[in-house]
């Protein structure tokens, strides 16, 4: 079959196709290409995939696949089971005893601590529009009031315990809360997906870019070696804009350094709870937000001048 008729059956560019069959080829597949008029791309006659080809490892690694709620929360729970039941009857006796050994020596627990996974609601439904690549009509509450909209449903994420819908609208690709849609419904009509999309990477640059519309601020501190550890705690931005920083050695000395920063009022809590291991030079706004909220709770305690003491 030519590689035009098999782009087109396939519904994908003759680029994309080359790339595909040099995929497979790479994993053991006999595919082969004649040439000339008649000639085009074949499967090796009478071949049939096994799973023979499996190492030990890699036996382990699909039953990694279904670990934890996600599988569940996406209502897929029992046909990810049934499907591991059917690799697990395929593999050879001596390899079975270790890949059942990772689902009882390993357990997945994406949500973050002191955190409530969210509700289900309507994952299932987003997931079908997904696997089916139909478009999806949600009821979505966004910041200012719930909006009926039409998506292109492209892709689902899990961070950190929360669901995001990846789909795009009016020709953007746009990120959807699932916790945030009251209501789907899949439609009919066919999704269309924009060319050479890639989720996971299309992810990477969104959070990035979310990074750096959230920290769009610079602060200027002095930080002890333990404040320094506590600072790259905060958060990964803040990590990265200190991965090159040496503490210093003298006990008590303090290093300057730059971080990213939200806003004056976001910045000023996690800030003030890492004093005195970190002082806020610049900006002055910053520093003048925690010295307002040191000086109230110092009065608060009684420890404000005059009135120290009194009950």
């Amino acid at each position: 079959m030519s590689a035009p008729a098999l782009a087109e059956a396939l519904e994908i560019s003759v680029r994309t196709l080359y790339r595909d069959i040099d995929e497979l080829t790479a994993a053991g597949v006999p595919v082969y290409a004649e040439r000339g008029r008649a000639g085009g791309f074949q499967l090796l006659p009478g071949w049939r995939t096994t799973l023979t080809g499996l190492t030990p490892a890699e036996a382990q690694a699909v039953f990694l696949g279904g670990l934890g709620g996600p599988a569940g929360e996406l209502g897929l729970g029992r046909q990810v089971q049934s499907a591991q039941l059917k690799l697990l009857s395929a593999l050879p006796a001596d390899w079975r005893g270790h890949a059942q050994r990772v689902s009882t020596r390993l357990h997945l627990d994406p949500v973050d601590w002191y955190r409530e996974p969210p509700p289900a609601g309507c994952l299932p439904t987003v997931a079908g529009a997904v696997w089916e690549e139909r478009q999806l009509e949600i009821d979505y509450e966004g910041w200012v009031r719930t909006a009926r909209q039409v998506v292109h449903p492209l892709g689902l994420v899990l961070k950190a315990g929360v669901w995001y819908l990846v789909a795009s609208r009016e020709r953007k690709v746009r990120t959807y809360r699932v916790a945030g849609i009251r209501q789907a419904r899949v439609l009919d009509a066919r999704c269309r997906r924009p060319r050479r999309f890639d989720l996971a990477r299309h992810w990477a640059q969104a959070v990035r870019r979310f990074e750096v519309a959230l920290y769009a601020g610079q602060a200027e501190v002095l930080a002890t070696a333990q404040g320094l550890a506590d600072l790259r705690r905060q958060n990964a931005a803040v990590a990265r804009a200190l991965q090159d920083v040496h503490p210093p050695a003298a006990p008590g000395a303090r290093v300057k350094v730059r971080i990213p920063t939200e806003s004056v009022q976001q910045a000023a809590g996690p800030l003030m709870r890492l004093a005195p291991e970190v002082e806020v030079l610049t900006p002055v706004q910053l520093r003048q937000a925690i010295a307002d909220r040191l000086h109230a709770a110092a009065e608060r305690y009684g420890l404000g001048g005059p009135a120290c003491g009194r009950p």
